[in-house]
C-alpha cells in the first residue's frame, strides 16, 4: 500500500532533501564557502559556485569528496590535510569543516523540519512492517534525525561517520546503501532506496537495488532517471496516493 513492488521488504532513506528540507541550508552552506574561496584564491576571475555545481558536484557525496570534485572542475586541487584541521585551513578537510561549521550554525539559526509528505510515507513503511534505514553522506545525520523528530522510525543508520569509520567509498558508489542493506538484514533486491541526489540515485542503481526512487527536489527529474530511478516523485506522499 505504498507504491512500492511487492517484493521490497525494507527502505533505505537518503536525508537531506527526501525527509528533510535541509538539502537547501547544505547548498547555501557550500556557495558561501566555496564562493569565498574562489573570491579570495582570484578575485579578477571569479565564477560563483552555481546550483548547477551542487548538483554535478557536491550532493549526496561525502564532504570531502565534494570538495575534492568540485575544486577540480575548477582546476584547483589542495592539499588533503586532515579531518580535524581547523575551518580556517586551505587543506580539503578544511575547506570541508568550514562549511560542516557554517551549516550547523545554519541549522541552529533556523531549525530542522521534515517534509510533511516524507513523514507521512515513514508512517506508511512502518505500518506496512518495512525496516528502515537512513543512508546519508552527512556527519550530522543523527542530529538532524533528533531534531526533525524522526529518530523513532529509523532501525539503521549509515551516515558520514559511519562512512569514514567502515572505509566506505562515498556516493555514487554503492557502498554506503548496500551497508545499510546489511545492517537492516536484507538482500539490495529486496530494498528500495530514496533519493535526490544524482550521485544518490547512481548509488542505488550501481547498487542492483529492488527499486530507485528518485525524489525531483531541484527539477532534475530527466537527469535522476538518467541515472538509474525507477520512478521520479515530487514528493513521497504522492507514492500513497498511488497505492
Amino acid at each position: 500500500m505504498i507504491g512500492l513492488p511487492d517484493h521490497i521488504r525494507a527502505v533505505l532513506f537518503d536525508l537531506d532533501g527526501v525527509l528533510t528540507g535541509t538539502a537547501a541550508l547544505h547548498r547555501e552552506a557550500w556557495r558561501a564557502t566555496f564562493d569565498e574561496f574562489l573570491r579570495h584564491r582570484d578575485p579578477e576571475h571569479f565564477v560563483p559556485f552555481s546550483d548547477r555545481d551542487y548538483a554535478d558536484y557536491v550532493d549526496g557525496r561525502p564532504r570531502a569528496d565534494g570538495v575534492r570534485t568540485f575544486l577540480a572542475a575548477r582546476g584547483i586541487v589542495l592539499p588533503e590535510g586532515s579531518p580535524d584541521d581547523p575551518p580556517t585551513t586551505n587543506t580539503v578537510h578544511g575547506v570541508g569543516n568550514r562549511k560542516n561549521e557554517l551549516v550547523q550554525r545554519i541549522m541552529a539559526e533556523r531549525g530542522v523540519a521534515p517534509y510533511p509528505g516524507s513523514r507521512r510515507y515513514l508512517e506508511a513503511a512502518r505500518d506496512a512492517g518495512l525496516a528502515i534505514a537512513v543512508v546519508t553522506s552527512s556527519a550530522n545525520g543523527a542530529a538532524v534525525l533528533d531534531a526533525a523528530d524522526l529518530t523513532p522510525f529509523v532501525q539503521a543508520l549509515i551516515d558520514g561517520l559511519a562512512i569514514t569509520e567502515q572505509g566506505l567509498r562515498g556516493k555514487p558508489a554503492p557502498d554506503s546503501f548496500l551497508a545499510g542493506a546489511k545492517a537492516l538484514g536484507v538482500e539490495p533486491e529486496h530494498a528500495a532506496v530514496f533519493e535526490d541526489a544524482l550521485a544518490g540515485v547512481a548509488a542505488g542503481h550501481a547498487g542492483g537495488f529492488g527499486y530507485v526512487v528518485g525524489v525531483n527536489r531541484a527539477d532534475q527529474a530527466d537527469a535522476l532517471r538518467a541515472n538509474g530511478a525507477d520512478i521520479v516523485v515530487d514528493d513521497l506522499a504522492q507514492l500513497l496516493e498511488q497505492s
